[in-house]
């Protein structure tokens, strides 16, 4: 069974500072805390990255996967696809990050993800997980832009 989590925020920071922050995935231990480890495996002709490698707490245990970012044609979205995973049969999502019509410097955060694990868990702790990781993908992200960290 899959499991779909989407979620938007407002962020008050422009929609390329939001897009830079998601894209410097080097940095990502430093905001979203189960992120343990990232190593980026291949960079795209752009210089952004491409297959990266990540390990990151789960559910009390540690686990290893490996996402293929693709970047297309609309510049202020990101999405990725599971290549493999030691706990997740499947996982696609992606960022993107809109302009606030007449609010300059002011972004709307739009995140989706679809996960499927390897091993059942049942609903009330799926819920949980699925809450704690997009708060990670969202609120996180939106508290390390709008503390004016530094970005690439």
């Amino acid at each position: 069974m899959t499991d779909h989590a989407s979620q938007r925020r407002i962020v008050r920071a422009s929609p390329q500072r939001c897009f830079d922050t998601v894209r410097d995935v080097e940095h990502l231990p430093d905001w979203a805390t189960d992120v343990k480890e990232v190593d980026v495996l291949v960079w795209d002709d752009e210089g952004r990255p491409g297959d990266v490698s990540f390990r990151a707490a789960a559910m009390g245990r540690s686990t290893h996967y490996t996402l293929r970012y693709s970047y297309g044609s609309n510049p202020l979205r990101i999405s990725w696809r599971l290549l493999e995973s030691d706990q997740v049969a499947r996982m696609n999502g992606d960022y993107e990050f809109l302009p606030v019509p007449d609010a300059p410097d002011t972004t709307e955060v739009v995140y989706q993800l679809d996960v499927e694990l390897l091993v059942r868990i049942p609903g009330f702790v799926r819920r949980r997980l699925e809450a704690k990781i997009v708060h990670e993908a969202v609120d996180d992200l939106k508290s390390r832009i709008e503390a004016g960290a530094p970005t690439p």
